[in-house]
Formats: C-alpha cells, sequence, structure tokens
C-alpha cells in the first residue's frame, strides 16, 4: 500500500471518529449516568407551571380592600342588607352584603362567603336569585357576603369562567380578605357555602387558604379534572354568548394540547385538581346532592366524599333522593343542615 493510500484511509477513521465523538456527546446528556441513575428527559409539562396549580395559587396574595356600601336595599326579617363592592386584582366587583340586626356577640358575627352557581353574566344581577338561601343563614346570625364574580352584572371585568381560569377563586379569595376588614366580623369564623360551579370555587378556595373554618357545597363541580372530562356529560350544555366566549381564556383542549391529556400526563391534572389536596383542606366539609341532578353527576360528590374520607379529614354528606340541581324538594331541609353545620363550627 502506499503512503498516499495510508494517508487517505488514515484521515477517513479520525473523520469517522470525530463524527462519532460529536454524537455521543450530543445525546450522552439525555441518557442515565452514574452520578444521576433516576434522570429522566424533563418534558414540558413536567418542569413548566401553570396559574391554576394549587401550589401556584398559594403562592399568590390575596389582599382584598375595605368593603364600599354602594346602596341600601332595605331589611330582612332581622338583618340589613346592603349592595357593597370591594376590589380584586384592580377590579371593583359588586356583593350582596347581609348584616344582622341584634346584640353584637363577643368577638363579632360570623361569616358566610356565598358563592353562586353559574348564571349566563349577562343575565346576572346581585339580587336576582338565591335570595332565599342567602335569608336562612342571614336570619340565623350571619353576616353573609356573596361576591357577584368579575364581568358578572356591574362589576368591571371579564367572565373568564371557573374551571380553566382562576379568576372567580380569586375573586372570592380578595372576597375573603375585604370581609376580615368589615366592622363587627369575626375574622376567625368566615365559613363558605357554594352551589354547582361555585362548590368548585369553595373547594378551590380551601385547599388555598386556611381561612375558611368550615365549607357547605351543593351540587358541586367538585371531582378531578379527569373525571370532568370522562365522566360530564350535561343535559344542557352551557349556551355562551359569543362575547361571553370572547372573554374566556383557552379552557380544556388548549391544557390537553399543550401538557397532553390525563392519561398521559396525570401530574399536571393532579397538580390543578383541589380534590388532590384536600389533606391540606382548611376545615370541615358538608355535601349535599340530589340523585337526579342532570346538570352536575351525583358521582362528583361520592369521589369528593371518599377522597376528604381517606385523607383522615371531617366530612358530611348528604343525597336526596330524586331531587334535581337546585335540591327544589329537599331545599328547606338541605338549608337546616347546612345552618347547623355551620352553627357548629362557627358559633
Amino acid at each position: 500500500m502506499t503512503f498516499s493510500k495510508k494517508l487517505i484511509i488514515g484521515s477517513v477513521i479520525f473523520l469517522a471518529l470525530v463524527v462519532l465523538g460529536i454524537v455521543f456527546v450530543r445525546t450522552s446528556g439525555n441518557s442515565p449516568s452514574l452520578a444521576n441513575p433516576g434522570n429522566v428527559d424533563k418534558s414540558p409539562q413536567q418542569t413548566e407551571t401553570h396559574p391554576l396549580q394549587i401550589a401556584e395559587m398559594r403562592k399568590k396574595e390575596y389582599p382584598g380592600s375595605e368593603i364600599t356600601i354602594e346602596k341600601e336595599l332595605g331589611f330582612g326579617s332581622n338583618y340589613k342588607q346592603y349592595l357593597a363592592s370591594y376590589r380584586s386584582e384592580g377590579l371593583k366587583v359588586y356583593a350582596l352584603l347581609t348584616v344582622p340586626q341584634e346584640d353584637l356577640p363577643s368577638g363579632g358575627w360570623p361569616v358566610i362567603i356565598f358563592n353562586h352557581g353559574y348564571i349566563p353574566p349577562a343575565q346576572y344581577s346581585t339580587t336576582g336569585r338565591y335570595n332565599a338561601y342567602t335569608d336562612a343563614f342571614s336570619r340565623n346570625g350571619y353576616i353573609v357576603f356573596k361576591p357577584d364574580y368579575r364581568g358578572h352584572g356591574d362589576s368591571e371585568g371579564n367572565p373568564e369562567g371557573a374551571y380553566y381560569s382562576t379568576a372567580y377563586t380569586t375573586d372570592v379569595l380578595n372576597a375573603v380578605a375585604s370581609v376580615k376588614k368589615y366592622p363587627s366580623v369575626n375574622p376567625d369564623k368566615i365559613g363558605m357555602w357554594g352551589h354547582s360551579m361555585g362548590g368548585s370555587i369553595t373547594l378551590r378556595s380551601m385547599v388555598v387558604t386556611k381561612d375558611i373554618k368550615a365549607g357547605v357545597i351543593w351540587a358541586g363541580v367538585v371531582a378531578s379534572y379527569e373525571d370532568m372530562i370522562k365522566n360530564w356529560r350535561r343535559a344542557r350544555p352551557f349556551m355562551l354568548s359569543e362575547s361571553e366566549r370572547a372573554f374566556r381564556r383557552p379552557g380544556r383542549q388548549a391544557l390537553i394540547d399543550t401538557y397532553g391529556d390525563p392519561d398521559k400526563n396525570p401530574q399536571f391534572w393532579q397538580s390543578i385538581s383541589p380534590i388532590a389536596f384536600v389533606k391540606d383542606i382548611s376545615g370541615p366539609l358538608q355535601l349535599h346532592h340530589g340523585t337526579s341532578d342532570q346538570e352536575v353527576p351525583l358521582l362528583f360528590s361520592e369521589r369528593l366524599n371518599e377522597a376528604v374520607k381517606a385523607a383522615g379529614q371531617s366530612v358530611e354528606f348528604f343525597t336526596y333522593e330524586g331531587d334535581d340541581h337546585n335540591l327544589s324538594g329537599n331545599l328547606s331541609l338541605a338549608l337546616n343542615r347546612s345552618v347547623e353545620f355551620f352553627d357548629k363550627y362557627l358559633k
């Protein structure tokens, strides 16, 4: 073999070794190593954060504001009613405020934050619905504060929704902070009641803050996101207006596109599901659900009841045979049970 042929062959071997070395360097960073034998490629869903994650919501501040009385609405049986407002993320949010007109108890009045269910925001008014519900608490010695949520009625902001946005829960947590500043309130005796969508907000609030000492949820959207995706088929789908759709943040499909569905990435979906954090719930819980509810599956309350029990926390669960989403056939019974529950833990 001539010298030139040897030189050519040697050059080819050298170049091949260089290429192999480059490939090794580029790929070895993704392979398990002796120093870190459990090393796993960190995909975006493992490293990125999302505002809905309970851990992220716990990092935020919810300062609220002083409550402003906008208008007196007259008297109930033994309480006064007001149209009030407070601030949430710079927005003016309206609320119904009721205050007992009896002797002030030592330490101040206990409070119930009242989280209403879904009502088309453009049709919503502060005093339009839930009057019998708020009256049950107001006439039994509670200050009641019912936030409208942003974008509802005359409240500022956009109605972003409750399940794929933190907006409404943020408004409620700012309501908690605001009501603690109100004269005659006992800041250590705050409960929360929620119906349907408001039940979802109640549960999320109770695993984000320790300020809520007891919670009552009626027909709540309280299961995991996996259950919401796989086991929720409403008899009458929400009919959102075009303007409401425009204000909604990217929802379920956007999260699936980014993070994968619950089967592929259960860790992420658990991180945004309040039911996965009930070991940290701020107080005892009482659940109510009609067995013929056509809006929210009974399964959701069953799932939450099981999860709270498994976490060793306190829960009561009442079902109402043949009753609907609003517990219309057992309204007085369910309200009395709710009042008694709050009396047990807040008085």
